[in-house]
């Protein structure tokens, strides 16, 4: 079973991850890795905290000559703003964060609970994500994540395949798809800023070359979709997950949800074996499994909690009224936050792909994934 498991502070010497179940012989370079960190630092908005790092992985054990050992993998980012042991602690909790919710279940300081609850340990999961990713495309299954809405107003959406939506979102400074409209938002980016206030907004995450069958209905814990809800709540600042209409199908009746199938011979050797859909509105999952249709995967993200005006607080010590305490932040990282759950869709998908097709070798999975498609083609 493919699964990660991270350590480490937002100022503490390094952040880590350790990937375990990861198939031998992947090829796997460091430069798809750090792209995408840069990435995750990017964006219009963030924060003074992002031109004191530059992100970088070293892959410490699981590989020899580049290529996966299929024993664990142990990534590791540096922080160069390493100061956790000169930091004072935060006398009043900032609203919004774990901050008194923390120290009360541990009995101990605020400064213990912010610094894991950062979402600097991002940085770590990003690369795990990125690590998955180097699987996934020997499948030919890609992961595309974008910015939808940002701040409440709503990023228009061309048509494309994906690598022409893809380019368009790498042109802009807000991660969107249409950097005609970045101008709009970095001016309502500054405003938010100078008003000492912040902004959230919804990122959309899409996977392509999905076969039938990632996932399972037979048992809750199983399901893909749960995995895929529990994966990308579990990111910082992030209050709600959608696939497919999600809460829309609510308001509709069912001839307006459910998609229609059909079948196209000519798309018979595609992963969906022919049968195709003229609708997503299932985002790709039917009963847990993945239906052979793309994965849509949205996730809304609240304003970041640290206001730098301030909001009502109390201090601990006096218990008396003061503001919140204030630590440097970004005013939007809404652009982050897509890549973020881009690469933690990722690596959901590369577990369920490896349960899937079975995980000790990529030349037994690739012969795995071969026979299925015949199987199925025949089914």
């Amino acid at each position: 079973m493919l699964c990660y498991w991270t350590a480490g502070e937002s100022h503490g010497k390094a952040l880590i991850a350790l990937v375990d179940g990861f198939p031998a012989g992947v090829s796997i370079e460091t430069d798809p890795i750090d792209h995408e960190l840069r990435r995750r630092q990017g964006g219009y908005g963030r924060g003074g905290r992002q031109r004191i790092e530059t992100d970088r992985v070293d892959i410490l054990s699981g590989l020899w000559r580049q290529t996966t050992l299929g024993s664990p993998i142990a990534l590791s980012v540096v922080n160069k703003d390493y100061k956790l042991e000169r930091l004072d602690d935060m006398p009043r909790p900032r609203p919004g964060h774990g901050d008194l919710t923390g120290a009360m279940k541990y009995l101990g300081s605020i400064r213990g609970v912010l610094e894991r609850a950062s979402a600097r340990e991002t940085t770590v999961r990003v690369a795990a994500g990125a690590l998955t990713r180097q699987l996934l495309t020997q499948f030919g299954i890609t992961v595309f994540g974008f910015v939808d809405e940002l701040g409440g107003q709503v990023i228009d959406r061309p048509d494309g395949t994906v690598d022409e939506l893809c380019a368009l979102r790498d042109q802009s400074a807000v991660y969107g798809l249409n950097p005609d409209q970045d101008d709009e938002f970095k001016q309502l980016i500054d405003r938010t800023g100078k008003d000492g206030d912040t902004l959230g907004g919804i990122v959309e995450v899409q996977v392509h070359g999905l076969p039938f069958g990632l996932g399972t209905h037979a048992q809750w814990d199983r399901k893909l979709d749960g995995r895929l809800a529990q994966a990308v709540m579990a990111v910082q600042a992030i209050k709600g997950v959608e696939i497919g209409l999600g809460f829309e199908a609510a308001r509709r009746p069912g001839s307006q949800v459910h998609d229609p199938i059909h079948y196209d011979p000519d798309q018979q050797t595609s992963p969906n074996l022919g049968y195709t859909r003229p609708t997503n509105h299932a985002g790709g999952l039917e009963a847990g499994m993945t239906n052979g249709q793309p994965l849509v995967v949205r996730a809304a993200m609240k304003p970041i909690s640290t206001l730098r005006k301030a909001l009502a607080s109390v201090n601990l010590e006096t218990k008396q009224p003061e503001e919140a305490s204030y630590e440097r932040s970004d005013v939007c990282a809404v652009s982050a936050a897509s890549v973020i759950v881009e690469n933690v869709v990722a690596f959901e998908m590369a577990a369920a792909l490896i349960e899937k097709f079975g995980g000790d070798s990529l030349a037994e999975m690739q012969a795995r994934w071969q026979l299925f498609f015949e199987m199925a083609r025949q089914r």
